[in-house]
């Protein structure tokens, strides 16, 4: 909450006014900032969608079996829910793995005495002079979050780590699995049970769509941009995949000249 203060004012009769004190909330945000996580989901799940729809479409204009598109949708979800999963695991705890080894530079470099720490409280009180502050200032600056928490100070500001929050592989591999499978459940649930061959393609691509579009505006109104575009965006990435590998299917079960 804002809080703006309006000085005494002297009227006619020299009597002082009293003190107005005027509150308003303050809605200002900025969209980068906004549910980083959701929008994170958000593209698992569209990626777990495109993937096992347009697997799932191939099958499905390749042959009529639904024994063989149970079969090709069900793997798809399952290899590329493990598959996203353990790529993100790998990328965060490489990411950790880099934390954490400067974090453990920066206390050896401050062991090493006076003259080393001399020279990282320059470095720090530098850092805030190219942000702008005054050289007083920026000593200063340097000199109390040093004498707070050293480490703290020269991890956030030089090398961008927030102790608080460092990277965890183990809950990234997490939310990125289960958001490839709350997308991929999309196409699934469509097509599975649906015994009817044309029916059956024609509602995995519906769904798909449909999915595809609210992805795009639910990502769109996170990230501040224009709803149409972002749906847009999403819609016909998406659509181009499922099209082009359901052509495939087609073209590969004439090629065979033997539909399952």
């Amino acid at each position: 909450m804002t809080i703006h203060y309006h000085h005494h004012e002297i009227d006619a009769t020299h009597h002082h006014r009293p003190l107005i004190i005027e509150e308003y909330e303050d809605e200002h945000f900025h969209y980068s900032q906004r549910s980083p996580w959701l929008r994170a989901f958000i593209l698992g799940a569209n990626d777990g969608l495109v993937s096992v729809a347009s697997v799932m479409l191939g099958v499905g204009g390749g042959s009529n079996s639904i024994h063989l598109l149970r079969l090709a949708g069900i793997s798809a979800w399952i290899a590329g829910a493990l598959s996203m999963a353990c790529g993100e695991y790998i990328s965060v705890s490489s990411q950790r793995d880099t934390e954490e080894a400067d974090i453990e530079k920066e206390r050896l470099e401050q062991l090493k005495g006076p003259a080393a720490r001399a020279k990282e409280l320059q470095e720090l009180a530098e850092i805030y002079e190219r942000r702008g502050l005054s050289p007083d200032l920026a000593k200063e600056v340097a000199e109390e979050l040093t004498a707070k928490d050293v480490i703290r100070a020269h991890a956030r500001d030089e090398l961008g780590i927030d102790l608080d929050d460092l990277s965890n592989p183990w809950e990234a591999s997490i939310v990125s699995a289960f958001s490839f499978t709350c997308g991929a459940a999309i196409p699934l649930l469509a097509g599975i049970f649906v015994l009817d061959p044309q029916i059956r393609i024609t509602a995995v691509l519906a769904a798909s769509c449909l999915a595809l579009l609210g992805f795009g505006c639910i990502g769109a109104i996170l990230g501040g941009a224009n709803i149409f575009k972002g749906a847009f965006r999403v819609f016909s990435g998406g659509l181009m995949a499922m099209v082009i590998t359901f052509g495939i299917g087609i073209l590969t079960s004439r090629l065979n000249k033997n539909p399952v």
